[in-house]
C-alpha cells in the first residue's frame, strides 16, 4: 500500500508568525482543515522579499485564505487593504478574529467559494492576488482564467501561485509572465506579473 505523501507543515501545528512589517513576531492560532496547508515561514519569507517593493499601498486579493498568514504578512507590511475569500467557516471566523485583536479595518474575509465569487460579483482591480488553492481539486487555472478574464487584476498586478505541478504545467493566462519560481518539496510557488 501506497504512503500518502506527507503534507508539508507550517512552523508549529495550527500556528502562524508574521514575519515582518507593523504586526512582526505576533503570532496566531488558526484550525486545522482539510486541504489547509499554510505556507511555511520560510517560503513567505522568500515571497515577501520577491514583493518587497510592490506590497506597500497594495490592494491584495486572497483567494482561498486558509490560515491567512499571506493576508495578514501583506497588512502587516503595508498593503491598503486585503480581501479574503475562503470556504471553511472556521478559518473565516479565525482570520476575522485576528483582524479584529490587531485593530484591522483594512483587511476583510468573507466565507465564500472564491470561483463562484470571481465569477458573479463586479471585479473591482487588485494590485497582488494571493492564489494557494487545495492541490487535487482543478482550482488554480480556473481561479487564473476569471481573474484574467473578468477584470480582477490592475493593468500590471503580481499573482503568486502555490502548486502540485510545475509552473510550466499550470496553463495559466498567455500575458502573465513568470517571474520567479522555486520548489519546497512537493510544493511548487512561483511568482507572475500581469503583461
Amino acid at each position: 500500500m501506497r504512503k500518502p505523501s506527507p503534507t508539508p507543515k507550517h512552523g508549529g501545528s495550527g500556528q502562524l508568525r508574521i514575519i515582518a512589517g507593523q504586526w512582526r513576531s505576533r503570532r496566531f492560532a488558526f484550525p486545522e482543515g482539510p486541504g489547509l496547508r499554510p505556507t511555511p515561514d520560510r517560503v513567505r519569507e522568500t515571497v515577501f522579499n520577491w514583493l518587497m517593493p510592490y506590497v506597500e499601498g497594495a490592494r491584495v486579493l486572497d483567494c482561498f485564505a486558509g490560515s491567512g498568514a499571506m493576508l495578514l504578512e501583506s497588512l502587516s507590511r503595508g498593503a491598503a487593504s486585503a480581501l479574503g475569500l475562503d470556504l471553511n467557516p472556521q478559518s473565516v471566523a479565525a482570520l476575522r478574529g485576528h483582524l479584529s485583536s490587531l485593530g484591522c479595518t483594512a483587511g476583510q474575509v468573507q466565507q465564500v467559494d472564491a470561483l463562484r465569487y470571481l465569477e458573479s460579483q463586479v471585479a473591482t482591480p487588485f494590485d497582488l492576488v494571493f492564489l494557494d488553492p487545495p492541490f487535487h481539486q482543478n482550482l488554480l487555472a480556473p481561479a487564473c482564467t476569471l481573474l484574467e478574464e473578468r477584470g480582477w487584476l490592475a493593468p500590471r498586478a503580481w499573482i503568486y501561485c502555490e502548486s502540485e505541478a510545475a509552473p510550466s504545467a499550470l496553463g495559466l493566462p498567455g500575458n502573465w509572465r513568470l517571474h520567479r519560481e522555486k520548489q519546497a518539496g512537493q510544493v511548487y510557488y512561483s511568482l507572475w506579473q500581469r503583461g
